[in-house]
Order: structure tokens, then sequence, then C-alpha cells
């Protein structure tokens, strides 16, 4: 069945609205619009089961249920044991955690990884374990192209690394990384492998099992859902990690790492991703559950390619931008940074009475860009879409960069 994208952003009440007619979302890297399956589970909670989850009576039951149906039904999705998912404030907040339990955890005169090419919420928790004696090794990108040879990996890794911590795709960048390459590169060398999906999962679930990795995170918000930090943490290295919760929450997985309670109603609410991604899936002749997160995962992905590349062209094609990251649509996610001859900001601005909702700036990956040679003064202006984007948005975008730049 061909790409519905009428259908698809009939599932967004954002599109609905007033005052948001004539304007083309180009920030979604920042956040994505939430999804009606969502925002229809919230107001539900909020309005029948807003009491304290778990209790016998009938709308506690109900709520604690839901609760649990998020976390059962993501999971799958994500292929991972339910108890290996849970939810946290943010996922800046969920990997700050994991440090401190990694700080304890680690021996002395072992080091870890970390890459430049990370959004500062996968770069800076880490780096920060330094001021304990930690070694920190910085496996650095490419300053032409932005990317991650796994061969520069390979010379970096001995006996003494005990973790690798590195992004799916970097939020300016762009480029796909190897996941599934890299964690198993760095496991045969006995390290555990951290990965931030953030910038990736909302263009389509990875099938997390498969790609084998020790912990995978990833920001609800910004996959058509609440504003909550969704982390899968295998089970054999999270129950080896110290404990950061309540000591009667120690032998409970999804509680080991999330040392304030959960945010019931924003935690039931993420269902609704599992119900909007159900519905992609069978409204294009897919199936439920892992085989809609599958399904959903290759729609997206087939859908912004084909949008992603007519805007590649051009940038490459200008003289007074420099496109950030690969010119080819296939290698890497539509988050598409541009360093131009001005301020980026500045450019934002300009864009709006054109109708483009877009930034500029550094966007919290000022060793990426600084490692590329881009003044962070000026920053970068950021373009980034999604499954919900359609051509004319894309087109109108071309058209308005045409005029300003």
């Amino acid at each position: 069945m061909k790409y519905d994208i009428a259908w698809v952003r009939a599932q967004f009440p954002a599109f609905e609205q007033s005052s948001l007619q004539g304007q083309a979302f180009f920030e979604n890297a920042g956040g994505s619009y939430t999804c009606r399956q969502v925002i229809d589970r919230m107001n539900r909670f909020y309005t029948q089961r807003k009491v304290q989850p778990y209790a016998p009576y009938e709308s506690s039951r109900l709520g604690g249920a839901e609760m649990d149906e998020a976390r059962s039904r993501l999971a799958a999705m994500l292929g991972v044991a339910t108890h290996e998912l849970s939810f946290g404030p943010s996922t800046t907040q969920n990997t700050y955690v994991l440090a401190q339990a990694v700080r304890r955890w680690i021996k002395p005169g072992q080091s870890i990884i970390v890459t430049n090419q990370d959004h500062e919420a996968n770069s800076g928790p880490w780096r920060r374990l330094a001021e304990e004696g930690i070694t920190i090794r910085e496996w650095q990108i490419d300053p032409e192209t932005g990317a991650l040879n796994p061969d520069d990996l390979a010379d970096m890794l001995d006996d003494d690394v005990a973790l690798v911590c590195f992004p799916h795709c970097s939020n300016v960048v762009g480029a796909l990384n190897d996941v599934a390459a890299i964690t198993a590169l760095a496991q045969d060398a006995g390290a555990r492998v951290v990965v931030d999906g953030v910038s990736y999962a909302p263009h389509g679930l990875p099938d997390v099992g498969a790609l084998g990795c020790d912990v995978y995170l990833f920001s609800a918000y910004k996959t058509y859902g609440p504003h909550q930090g969704i982390m899968v943490i295998r089970e054999d290295w999270g129950m080896e990690l110290p404990n950061q919760a309540h000591h009667f929450n120690g032998d409970t997985l999804y509680k080991r790492f999330t040392p304030a309670g959960p945010d019931h109603a924003q935690v039931a609410a993420s269902a609704g991703m599992a119900d909007y991604f159900d519905a992609l899936s069978q409204h294009h002749g897919g199936g439920t559950g892992p085989e809609a997160a599958r399904k959903a995962h290759d729609l997206m992905r087939a859908h912004e390619v084909t949008l992603l590349q007519p805007l590649l062209d051009y940038a490459s094609a200008k003289n007074s931008v420099r496109l950030i990251g690969p010119s080819d649509a296939v290698q890497r996610a539509p988050t598409v940074a541009l360093a131009l001859e001005g301020d980026a900001a500045e450019v934002a601005e300009q864009l709006v009475p054109h109708g483009i909702m877009a930034g500029g700036g550094d966007f919290y990956a000022q060793r990426a860009l600084q490692a590329m040679g881009v003044d962070l003064d000026r920053g970068v202006l950021r373009v980034s879409f999604v499954h919900y984007t359609e051509k004319a948005e894309v087109d109108a975008l071309i058209t308005a960069l045409d005029q300003v730049l």
C-alpha cells in the first residue's frame, strides 16, 4: 500500500490547529508533535484515573494496569524483556543516574570511551567521572565528514576499557552509526556499551534486542509521546550495577535506576505510542506489536529518505552553505545542520515570515561542531523533520532558504 501521508497527519491534532496553519515544523529534533492516541490516554488518566495506582479500587487498578501496559508493549516493540525498560524524567536525567551507578561499579585503573559526536547529555555525565579519577578516552570524529570510524575505536580498545558510550546518530551530524557492529567490537574487548538513541528513535523504533547493546536511551517526547525518558538496560548488567533507587526497590530492575517515583500519567500515556505504531502498521497492511514496530520503522524511513534527498542536494550545491554530515539520505537521519556565512539564529528568525519553524545554535553539540571547525558564535541552522512531514513542506523550506540565504 502506498504511504498514506494524509492518514498519518490526521493522527496528530497539531495539524488541525488554526494557530499552526501555514506553518511547516522543522524543529522535530527538539521534540515532535504528540499523536492523538497519547493525548487521549493522557486526558483519560487525568480525568478518570488520577489516583495512586496499584491499589485495589477500580480507578487505581486501571491506572496501574495502563502503566504496566505501556512498559510491556513498548518493550516488546524494542525487542527486550518488559522489566528491562524503565521510565525517567528525561534521557539526560536517566544518563546521569546511570553514570552515578557506573561510578561505583567501575574498577580502579579502568577507563570509559566517549565520542565528540554526541549531544552533551551522553557525553558530559561520563566525562565528569574524570573528577573521580576515571580515565576518559575520546573517540574522535573525522573533522571533514563528522563520521566516527570504527577502526579508530578498535585501536583504542584494550583490557582497561570498561565502557563505550556513543550515539546511534548525532543530533547535528545525522550520520547513522552501525550500532550492532560497534557494540560487537566493544563487547568482544570486554566493554559494556551505552547507546544514545534520542536522535534515531523518532525515525523508527530500533530492535534493541538485535543491536546487542547493554543500554539504549531515547526520549518519548521526540517519539510522539509525553515528556519522559525511556531507558532499556539489559538484565545482566542492570542487576550488576549498584541500585540507585530506594533500597526496597533494589530487586526490581525497572525501578533500580529511577530514584524518584514515576510520573504516573505520563508513563500510562506512553502506551499511546504503541497504539500509534500499531495503527500506522495496520493501516498500511501490517500487523501489531513487534511486527508493527518494524513495519512502522520501514515506512517512516522510506518516506523520510524520499523527502530528504532533494534538501541534501540543494544544500550540497549552494556555495554559501556547508552541509554537516552525509549528502546521501540513506546514510543519515533527516536532521540537517547547515553552517552558514552569517548567524544561524538570525537566519532562523528570517525564515519565520515564510512559515518555516526552524532553529539556530549549537543544539548542545558544541564538541562536534568545534571539531568540524564551525564557529559556535554563528552556530548552525538545523532543519529536522519526521515521517509526518509532507513534500510540500520540504519544497517550501527549500524555496524559503533560497530567498533568505
